[in-house]
């Protein structure tokens, strides 16, 4: 398995032009299964520079809330009910490009990591391996860097 990170720019993908130092950075969760979410949200949870700010359960939930809490990181699941995390990014991504998506999934190939740089993606972690490398994976993209989990 290969982690690649890479450095992006300072451009509008930077959270609503404040410095991360001044307030924690905001995270929406979504994904369909609780108990995921929940575990998801307990990491994130043990760091002071992080905030959870929403939970989604569904894409098109995923959207209502991100139009409404305005969070700096999305952590969406690619499978989810109503929409999936795709459809669902990729309707984020036209009111709100800035935003970061970390995208997750059970399926570590190639496709799934294609998905998620189409729709404009920072990150991807396998659900297989997210205990290991999420909070990883958000300290790149809050580093302004990309985090692909990749299979060799």
């Amino acid at each position: 398995m290969t982690m690649i990170r890479q450095g992006v720019g300072h451009s509008s993908a930077e959270p609503r032009g404040r410095a991360l130092t001044e307030r924690p950075f905001r995270i929406l969760v979504a994904d369909d299964h609780s108990a995921l979410r929940r575990g998801v949200c307990t990491l994130l949870r043990s760091r002071d520079d992080m905030e959870v700010c929403g939970e989604a359960e569904n894409g098109k939930e995923a959207i209502e809330k991100t139009q409404e809490l305005e969070p700096d990181l999305i952590i969406i699941d690619i499978a989810m009910p109503v929409l999936d995390g795709i459809g669902a990014a990729r309707e984020i991504r036209k009111f709100m490009p800035h935003v970061a998506i970390l995208v997750l999934s059970m399926h570590r190939g190639k496709r799934a990591i294609q998905e998620a740089k189409l729709v404009g993606a920072q990150g991807f972690v396998s659900k297989s391996q997210l205990a290991a490398t999420l909070l990883n994976a958000v300290d790149a993209i809050l580093k302004k860097q990309t985090f692909f989990q990749e299979e060799i």
